[in-house]
């Protein structure tokens, strides 16, 4: 089990860096200047356009996703299991919890691949 609490441990910090860099493009976007190619608001159609059609955005995206789902799913079972469940009660609720977790990964990445692809020829549909 040490193995994955260092992975949650990890995917915390993870979490400070991504969602940190996202507060200063998305919130502070004005004062910083981190990444508005198009200059203006960082939540403008074509800012957004710009950062659905790179790669770098999309795999952060991903990226994000993955370690906010490990994170939290992973936090929430251990929290389940200090209810003193039964080992069957163990295993369903950490298989009920991986599956889940996969299922929203999947969407996220999907939907994240969708709207790359979508900016990549130029707009939203």
């Amino acid at each position: 089990m040490t193995k994955y609490w260092t992975a949650h441990i990890v995917t915390g910090i993870l979490i400070l860096f991504l969602l940190g860099l996202h507060m200063a493009i998305m919130h502070m976007g004005g004062m910083v200047h981190l990444f508005s190619p198009h200059g203006g608001d960082a939540v403008s159609v074509q800012n957004s356009l710009a950062r659905d059609g790179s790669l770098f955005f999309t795999f952060t995206y991903v990226l994000m996703l993955g370690v906010a789902l490990y994170h939290g799913l992973y936090g929430l079972r251990t929290m389940l299991l200090e209810l003193t469940l039964t080992p069957k009660m163990e295993s369903v609720v950490t298989v009920t919890l991986v599956v889940v977790g996969l299922a929203l990964f999947t969407l996220g990445s999907m939907a994240t691949v969708a709207a790359h692809g979508m900016a990549s020829v130029g707009g939203r549909v």
